[in-house]
């Protein structure tokens, strides 16, 4: 995973697409201090991501499985 300024991702954008289109993900960073503001990850990773839902704080820490022919929709979830 590479990381690149701001700058250096205006400079070189195709590039970056280039890699991001062959796998790689990139870290972009902003400021003197080079803070973390966004990624560029392919989309196949994006997209292969986009139905789950995570746990926040206990992400890889717990975890729950429901059991065969369970089913809720989001509104029943939430409504509590």
């Amino acid at each position: 995973m590479r990381t690149l300024t701001i700058g250096e991702l205006k400079a070189g954008f195709s590039e970056a697409i280039s890699a991001v289109q062959a796998g790689e993900s990139i870290i972009v960073c902003y400021g003197r201090n080079k803070l973390r503001v966004a990624a560029l990850v392919p989309y196949a990773e994006f997209s292969a991501d986009a139905g789950k839902r995570r746990l926040g704080a206990l992400k890889g820490k717990a975890g729950f499985t429901l059991r065969k022919g369970y089913a809720m929709s989001d509104e029943e979830l939430l409504a509590g």
